[in-house]
């Protein structure tokens, strides 16, 4: 005796639960959901662009990455020269060197003065005026080391650093070329890598963020997750980003091929294991009181759920039909 199984499709999941129907089964047809994909193109692209920037602007004395480089946050990217800065430096250290000077000069005459202004040949005015001496240059000698801080410090501004960790998608700039202060000397590829799809307008209110998302590569059907839907509409265009894992970065910016859930629709199912091709027309065998009798049935888009692959039959079937499942 045969035994009659019910068909559950859960709307808008993503997949369908089935039973496994075995050989010789049967199975009543009702109205299930079922899931109306739209195939777009997503791009790879990473969470985040950010760009490494000269900070002084100078010649590229050193290049250390290019275009697929993998670099940690603050790794040095490049080198830049100003050979001003490097002018400045020699110069105020000629100056300290004159007003080191000038001040064991000044501070031999102050202990002279001292002296001599304890056994009464000089004027405490006199002694004063050697002691503001000294204290004068003193003070010229500690603004030169602190302009000398702020210009060695630029000259260590020269060195660009990577911003975050990430992989080097451009470098817009070679060595021996000349750059300007917040000039773009590299773009780094950070905080990992999503899916970013457009889909028209029409299809804004019909995606939530969650759904599960089929993705078409290279033969291989894999899924990911609609993280984010971007309320700003473009050119007509809804922008969104997928969450997928182990998502390829060798490539950003590849296309690929991406299915999105945009609606569904009451259908009739059957596993494809039901239907039977002869004569260029596709049959199901219908259960009536009087026995088995084949039926011609349109059969239209597949899914695959759980390892069997059901088959949306178009017409030809009723809601209540008993169709035999597989043939022995």
């Amino acid at each position: 005796m045969r035994r009659t199984l019910m068909l559950i499709l859960p709307l808008m999941s993503g997949s369908f639960l089935a039973i496994d129907p075995a050989f010789g089964e049967t199975l009543t047809v009702t109205p299930q959901a079922v899931i109306e994909w739209k195939p777009v193109y997503a791009e790879v692209e990473t969470r985040d662009r950010v760009p490494a920037r000269a900070r002084i602007g100078g010649t590229i004395s050193a290049l250390d990455v290019t275009e697929g480089d993998m670099v940690e946050a603050g790794q040095r990217v490049a080198i830049i020269e100003d050979t001003k800065l490097l002018f400045q430096i020699e110069g105020i250290d000629a100056q300290l060197d004159a007003f080191g000077s000038q001040l064991d000069q000044a501070q031999a005459d102050l202990e002279r003065g001292q002296s001599l202004s304890e056994r009464g040949v000089i004027s405490n005015q006199s002694l004063q005026a050697l002691q503001t001496n000294v204290n004068v240059l003193e003070s010229q000698i500690t603004s030169l080391k602190s302009e000398r801080q702020v210009v060695a410090r630029q000259i260590e501004e020269g060195e660009v650093l990577a911003p975050e960790a990430g992989l080097v998608l451009s470098v817009p700039v070679s060595k021996g070329g000349v750059v300007f202060a917040g000039e773009e000397v590299a773009t780094i590829g950070a905080g990992g890598a999503f899916l970013r799809l457009g889909v028209s307008e029409r299809y804004a209110d019909t995606l939530k963020q969650g759904d599960t998302i089929e993705i078409t590569e290279a033969g291989t059907a894999t899924s990911g997750t609609l993280a984010k839907i971007y309320p700003l509409i473009e050119g007509g265009r809804v922008q969104a980003d997928v969450e997928v894992e182990d998502l390829e970065t060798t490539f950003v910016g590849r296309r690929v091929q991406v299915r999105l859930p945009v609606g569904s629709h009451d259908g009739l199912l059957v596993p494809e294991t039901a239907l039977t091709q002869s004569g260029g027309l596709d049959f199901v065998s219908v259960e009536l009181p009087s026995g088995p009798s084949d039926r011609v049935v349109v059969p239209g888009n597949r899914v695959e759920a759980d390892g069997i692959v059901w088959v949306e039959i178009l017409s030809g079937l009723t809601a209540g039909d008993v169709v035999v499942t597989s043939h022995e």
